[in-house]
């Protein structure tokens, strides 16, 4: 699938590997408040303008643990096979156009 953003508007995809502590709840209600969307367990996607990835990490990493993995994307383009939801989910923002698999 390739997406169009909004004016500005930009598709992230996170991922991430919380090792010790494991508090997710504090990750899910940062995600939720982005309306981000779960794709696969410890992957989510959400839009947003006027940021980067870089500033989206150091965002969450003030959510994370120092032992925690963490990666923010860009994506203009992806493909998916069973996952739990799919960017077409997110609530505002751009749009997909393509056969993106399911």
């Amino acid at each position: 699938c390739l997406w169009y953003g909004g004016a500005g508007m930009a598709l992230y995809f996170v991922n991430y590997d919380l090792r010790q502590e494991r508090d997710y709840q504090a990750l899910y209600d940062a995600l939720e408040a982005l309306g981000a969307v779960r794709l696969l367990e410890s992957v989510w996607c959400f839009n947003q303008d006027n940021t980067t990835a870089t500033a989206m990490r150091n965002h969450f990493r003030k959510i994370l643990d120092l032992d925690d993995g963490l990666l923010v994307s860009e994506v203009s383009e992806w493909a998916t096979r069973k996952t739990m939801a799919s960017p077409y989910d997110l609530r505002a923002g751009g749009r997909a156009d393509g056969d993106c698999g399911g």
